[in-house]
């Protein structure tokens, strides 16, 4: 292909029109440079343009590649072609900027949960806020990342919600360790009830099981699970 020739045919072609560069550019969504680049044959439009190219001075992409008019009109298979070529280069650049911007999403929602358990004590529930606005933005970010890769919703929705389950119960356990061996309240708690009958108690209930915090915050303090 002869970029100079076809330069030289799209001027000859925007002459006939009576069309200067800036208003060809404006007419296509580009910029005067881009228009000029094209006439010089130091660059060529995509695929994409060279569709909307042809229609707009109707002429055929073969006679546009060639530089030159030819008789015979374009075929409708050549077009179709083009335009499937076109459609699906778009459709692969979308589907990249979603699995970019999925990936984005469960980083950052995993960040967030990292950062609300490390930040904030168990007693806090500031922790458990934060970890299940984390979960929603994770999860998010999965959905987007697969949504190209699967085609079936219903597959789709299946693994979101096992993200769920597998989150709940990352959280339930790991909670319920800390519980246990160290001491620690539960953060994923529905209800909590203080109480002041010998001596100050905090009773914590989950949705298994239910915690005792005796004299909070001082050397007698106990924290364990009521059986």
């Amino acid at each position: 292909m002869d970029q100079v020739k076809v330069g030289s045919f799209l001027k000859m072609l925007r002459k006939e029109k009576n069309l200067t560069q800036e208003a060809l550019a404006e007419k296509l969504g580009v910029s005067n440079r881009t228009v000029s680049r094209w006439e010089t044959g130091s660059n060529m439009p995509d695929i994409g343009m060279l569709v909307e190219i042809a229609d707009y001075y109707d002429v055929s992409i073969p006679e546009i590649i060639n530089g030159e008019r030819k008789s015979e009109t374009m075929e409708q298979e050549t077009r179709e072609t083009a335009i499937a070529m076109a459609e699906y280069s778009h459709n692969e650049v979308k589907k990249s900027k979603m699995r970019t911007v999925g990936i984005l999403f469960s980083v950052f929602g995993l960040l967030i949960i990292v950062s609300a358990l490390a930040m904030f004590p168990s007693d806090s529930s500031w922790g458990s806020f934060l970890s299940g606005w984390g979960s929603i933005i994770m999860v998010t970010g999965i959905y987007l990342i697969i949504k190209p890769l699967i085609q079936k919703r219903g597959f789709r929705i299946g693994i979101v919600i096992g993200c769920f389950i597998a989150l709940f119960a990352v959280f339930t356990i790991s909670d319920y360790m800390a519980v246990k061996y160290q001491h620690q309240v539960p953060r994923f708690r529905y209800k909590v009830t203080t109480t002041f009958d010998k001596g100050k108690r905090i009773e914590y209930d989950t949705l298994f099981y239910k915690v005792m915090w005796e004299n909070p915050n001082t050397d007698e303090e106990k924290v364990y699970i009521v059986k």
